[in-house]
């Protein structure tokens, strides 16, 4: 990964690891609440603490996330060894050091604090209030400089493209909560992937099992003007977005967001809202993609009951076995759809 790649997930990871040495060379190893900040990875302990005598001494922060369990039987159905685990970590190298100055403090631990408890609850931390300043004053924070940072991301890109399109499928099909965004990953480390089948797309879109948080934004702009979000606030249809168990879409060869559908499922029972195509792609095929991918994804194929509502694509939606319960009226008219599957 290259140097923003891997300091975006040290920003994100929620513990992160320190591994230093005590003066006498015994190897100290912890995992620690921790913050980028400033150019350095910062943390907060006890002046009691066996940190206080690694101070001045080199360090390694590390931080990783696993993307996705890889059985082996994805590849090979007979051997043990193409079993793998998909991951990211990044690594930072520098000298332990105190932070002295009572702002710089403040600064880390009010970082610190916006990380542990982001909704707020507690007075901003002040080195000259009286509320603050015995303890500010009496915590250790110290800090790793930035000074060697090395990422890597482990998502097969040493396979052959046969052997990612078997990871692929076999991710699909297994439909673990984040093999869809690990589908998504392996394909953004290597960018020549052909796509596997059942991302099939018209010719000119790329079809996307999982969106990221940057895309609600451009889900929110292709929605702003549909009737059933007429006059919603933008964060609040980004909101819901980033709250559906399935969320897919559709991108021209410029890389915009052209379609995007959702779903709320509990695997169970699932609703499917916000189909929806830019106009000057419609005809295409674009809609019948998203809808089909939708109905495939993990969240959704496995439940019995499938609804939805819709104005005017009765019949598109009708040619996949759904058929009109009732009528829903709000300021516009809707028919609300129902599919029954077999257990």
């Amino acid at each position: 990964m290259n140097r923003d790649e891997a300091l975006s997930l040290l920003a994100r990871v929620q513990v992160l690891h320190l591994a230093t040495t005590t003066p006498e060379g015994t190897p100290v190893l912890r995992a620690l609440d921790g913050v980028l900040l400033g150019g350095a990875v910062a943390f907060h302990g006890s002046r009691q603490g066996e940190k206080v005598r690694c101070l001045g001494r080199p360090a390694v922060v590390s931080a990783e996330e696993v993307v996705a369990r890889i059985p082996s039987y994805f590849v090979d159905p007979e051997r043990a060894c193409t079993a793998s685990t998909f991951y990211r970590s990044v690594q930072v190298q520098g000298s332990l050091e105190e932070v002295t100055d009572p702002a710089a403090k403040a600064r880390v631990l009010s970082a610190l604090m916006a990380r542990l408890q982001p909704e707020g609850g507690y007075l901003p931390l002040d080195p000259l209030d009286p509320r603050y300043r015995g303890e500010m004053a009496g915590v250790l924070v110290f800090q790793v400089p930035l000074d060697r940072v090395d990422g890597k991301a482990k998502l097969g890109q040493n396979r052959s493209r046969e052997e990612r399109l078997c990871i692929m499928a076999g991710l699909w099909k297994r439909g673990d909560p984040g093999d869809p965004c690990a589908i998504e990953a392996i394909r953004a480390a290597s960018p020549d992937q052909a796509a596997p089948a059942f991302l099939g797309a018209p010719a000119g879109v790329t079809l996307h099992v999982a969106l990221p948080s940057s895309a609600a934004p451009e889900a929110a702009a292709l929605l702003s003007a549909v009737p059933w979000w007429n006059g919603a606030p933008p964060d609040l249809i980004c909101r819901v977005h980033l709250a559906a168990q399935a969320w897919v879409g559709a991108r021209d060869s410029a890389g915009r967001l052209i379609g995007t559908a959702r779903s709320v499922s509990d695997r169970e029972t699932a609703w499917l809202y916000d189909v929806f195509v830019s106009p000057s792609w419609r005809g295409k095929g674009v809609g019948r993609s998203l809808i089909e991918l939708l109905l495939d994804h993990p969240e959704v194929r496995s439940a019995r009951t499938v609804r939805l509502a819709t104005n005017g694509a009765q019949g598109l939606y009708a040619q996949y076995g759904f058929t009109v319960l009732s009528k829903v009226r709000r300021d516009f008219n809707e028919e609300e759809m129902v599919l029954l599957r077999s257990s």
